[in-house]
């Protein structure tokens, strides 16, 4: 330490000393002054007894409640090893443990706690049935009697009052040697409530003695002449205003409460926390109470006024990655929202950018959809768990999707996408009777003004059903119009042997199914059922799949077309020059004398005409070899460029790592000389 230091550090001695002096004369008696170390510009000093046992006692108030801990209780490894902990730390204390920067000791405390904690059972799973009550015993019986129906009530009601009257005199004590304050003057006054320990009596006489004050914490403001604790603002916020505001009316409501009868109490505060409730539910089955298991117990829980109607709910669901197989439109599934799970027969779809809910047969593989079915609902943003079946015994993974609940009570109508086929029956200019696409005139009705198209991409539009058009008449007398045929207009004629078609879509209804899960209602060990999906029901009755003719592939048979043959009128043929008139040669009876006579060869033409064909055999035939003799010539030249490409490739391969090699030296070799 400098000479330069000595001054400041005996200056602040001497300061220490002076509030040590201060602080007993406060309490009345002496306080044990100890080593004052100063390193640097840290402090510590020896507190007293008292002092440590306030502080020790703040430090547990400001604590955080744990609230594995207050549920599932402390466990007795990590209970026992944070006392070994303790006792461990306490007895190595010494006069120069006081010494230590703060948060030392609860980092000791800490690892030691987190050491011994390594091999701590999971108190909040429950794992063995060897700490239960054996609950079929006749005193077990005994000791429960009374808390049921058929029991004695008496007893319960002495217990209740006994527990009143307990309460009663703790909100008498509070009353009594609680903190108040004075609304007129503004003054606080702190009152302190008198134990029969002699220890305690002596604490409290001894802070008595102080003229009320808490801790030698308090220091005294000589300029407002007022207490305030260290580190916290003389001024009183909006919040603890707020907090004291709240804190005065419920004390004023417990006292009001207080004077009233418990039946009148009951009525207007309800039952309190931590009371026992008998709930008596009508309308339960039977199987309920013959197949009760008590290590399942049950919940009792409530749901708000939305929840207990029924109605569509759409959810945004994605089939789980690890799930195997795709689902189906209307393919019975088991969902998990909320305090319900039920059955239910979902039709997925997705959103096309015009608004329209399009409907899809099986979910996307990879990607969200939206799921609308029929159930309890539930509000938005709630979470959906999907399953198939609830057997364990699944070689698979269980889950089948994830989702989450967008809308409830939903109005959006799911389309899908149709194709309706016809066949021409009438063929006028440009408009066409259209059969074999529509069943009924209603039908036809709904559809006018649609867009039609042929399979040669004719467009045309459907203007009204036909009723007493040529291709329209019964063909028995006194029959009924055929129904069902529209009239179409087109861009331009169409043909007998054309298709027309016309795309549409066509509304989704939505199955309203839901079947509520009872799994209360049969034993543990038996597989609730409910409904089965198509390929269960084909797998077991062993039927096969049906097999729609018109979707199965055929191959294409094209007949060849016949054109009538050209017919140009006879004014057009006046004004068309000689060259483009059709030339009309009668057709012959008989065949020309040209056409008709043999031609009979002399002795020396017939040795021309066997020289000529032979010298054109020898061509053929050599023109033959030589064409061969290319190809056999191209195929080794072809293998030889490949395995002159090849050497070429193996060459430039070794002249780059030759080329690398180098450069690489050269860099190390840089490197080295930067080094150095």
């Amino acid at each position: 330490m400098s000479h330069q230091m000595l001054p400041t550090m005996q200056k602040i001695r001497m300061m220490i000393q002076s509030i040590f002096m201060i602080s007993s004369i406060k309490l009345g008696k002496e306080l044990p002054m100890g080593l004052v170390k100063v390193r640097g510009l840290r402090i510590w000093m020896v507190q007293s007894p008292q002092m440590k046992k306030q502080m020790l006692k703040r430090t547990a108030l400001r604590q955080s409640m744990n609230l594995k801990q207050l549920v599932y209780g402390k466990s007795t490894s990590l209970a026992t090893s944070s006392k070994e902990v303790q006792d461990s730390s306490e007895d190595e204390e010494t006069d120069d443990d006081f010494f230590k920067p703060k948060g030392e000791g609860n980092k000791k405390l800490r690892e030691g706690m987190d050491s011994g904690n390594v091999n701590t059972d999971d108190c909040s799973k429950f794992k063995s049935y060897e700490d239960l009550k054996y609950w079929k015993g006749e005193e077990v019986y005994e000791s429960i009697r009374d808390r049921f129906v058929t029991g004695d009530w008496s007893k319960a009601a002495r217990r209740n009052q006994v527990s009143k009257a307990n309460f009663e005199d703790d909100d008498r004590d509070d009353a009594v040697y609680g903190d108040f304050e004075d609304l007129e003057t503004g003054e606080k006054h702190e009152g302190h409530r008198v134990d029969n320990s002699g220890s305690d009596a002596n604490e409290h006489e001894d802070e008595s003695a102080d003229n009320g004050s808490e801790s030698p914490e308090e220091d005294m403001d000589e300029k407002d002449g007022g207490k305030f604790h260290r580190g916290q603002p003389n001024e009183v916020g909006l919040i603890d205003k707020m907090k004291e505001e709240i804190e005065l009316r419920k004390q004023m409501n417990v006292a009001e409460l207080n004077d009233l009868d418990e039946i009148t109490r009951l009525e207007i505060e309800g039952f309190r926390t931590g009371t026992y409730l008998r709930l008596e539910i009508h309308g339960v089955p039977f199987e309920m109470v013959e197949y009760f298991d008590p290590c399942h117990p049950v919940l009792v829980g409530g749901i708000s006024l939305g929840e207990e109607n029924v109605g569509y709910m759409q959810a945004r669901l994605k089939r789980h990655r690890w799930h195997k197989k795709v689902l189906k439109t209307r393919d019975p599934i088991i969902v998990s929202i909320g305090w319900r799970r039920f059955q239910t027969t979902p039709v997925y779809s997705i959103e096309d950018r015009n608004g329209r809910y399009r409907m899809l047969k099986y979910t996307p593989e990879h990607m969200h959809c939206l799921a609308t079915f029929w159930g309890p609902l539930a509000p938005p943003q709630t979470g959906v768990v999907a399953v198939q079946n609830l057997s364990n015994k699944q070689a698979s993974f269980r889950i089948t999707a994830t989702a989450v609940v967008l809308e409830f009570n939903h109005e959006a109508k799911i389309k899908k996408k149709i194709k309706l086929v016809g066949y021409p029956c009438k063929i006028f200019k440009k408009t066409a009777l259209i059969k074999d696409m529509f069943t009924s005139d209603l039908e036809v009705a709904q559809c006018e003004g649609k867009e039609v198209r042929t399979v040669s991409g004719i467009r045309g539009q459907v203007k009204k059903a036909a009723k007493e058009e040529i291709g329209n008449q019964p063909k028995r007398k006194g029959g009924q119009p055929r129904e069902g045929i529209a009239r179409c207009t087109f861009e331009d004629r169409i043909l007998m042997s054309d298709i027309v078609f016309m795309r549409g879509w066509a509304d989704v209804e939505i199955p309203c199914f839901y079947n509520p899960l009872t799994t209360a209602l049969q034993p543990r060990d038996k597989t609730w059922l409910g409904m089965k999906t198509v390929a269960e029901l084909r797998r077991e009755h062993n039927f096969s799949i049906p097999v729609n003719k018109d979707s199965l592939y055929k191959p294409i048979e094209r007949r060849p077309r016949k054109f009538n043959p050209l017919v140009i009128p006879k004014s057009l043929q006046a004004a068309l020059p000689f060259e483009s008139k059709p030339k009309d040669i009668p057709n012959r009876k008989r065949p020309l004398l040209e056409n008709r006579r043999a031609v009979v060869m002399e002795p020396h033409e017939r040795k021309v005409h066997a020289l000529v064909q032979h010298l054109q055999l020898i061509r053929n035939e050599k023109m033959k070899k030589r064409k061969l003799k290319d190809e056999k010539k191209k195929k080794e030249i072809e293998a030889e460029r490949a395995k002159d490409e090849q050497l070429t490739r193996k060459r430039q391969r070794e002249e780059r790592r030759e080329r690398y090699r180098e450069q690489d030296k050269l860099k190390k070799k840089i490197r080295r000389h930067s080094e150095a």
